[in-house]
């Protein structure tokens, strides 16, 4: 593959001595981003040989719970976007979308 058909988006993590995040940073020079500082990460990426997918779950250790909690309700939304987009299942979307709701309502993330 030639490079003009490459891009790459790039993970720093720095870790105090235990090896817990202290600051996590990312970079998409294609999308214009460079060592943009971050709280958290979760990545999912799919395996096609194993099919499974494996994951990095990674937040710093100063991330604050509420704000875990709309990142999670948040990603769960994008998934569920993401989720009809790849399928077109709309009835699986709607119930991804009903999970969403009730997720913030039970952590009280809607006014």
């Amino acid at each position: 593959m030639s490079d003009k058909n490459k891009s790459e988006i790039n993970f720093l993590v720095e870790l105090d001595e235990n090896r817990i995040p202290e600051k996590l940073f990312w970079t998409a020079k294609d999308g214009g981003i460079e060592l943009e500082e971050s709280k958290a990460i979760m990545l999912s990426i799919w395996d096609s040989k194993a099919k499974e997918s494996m994951r990095i779950d990674l937040w710093t250790k100063d991330m604050p719970v509420d704000e875990m909690k709309i990142f999670f309700h948040q990603t769960l939304v994008a998934m569920s976007d993401t989720f009809q987009r790849a399928t077109s299942d709309e009835k699986m979307t709607a119930t991804m979308r009903d999970f969403c709701e009730y997720f913030a309502e039970k952590l009280e993330l809607t006014k």
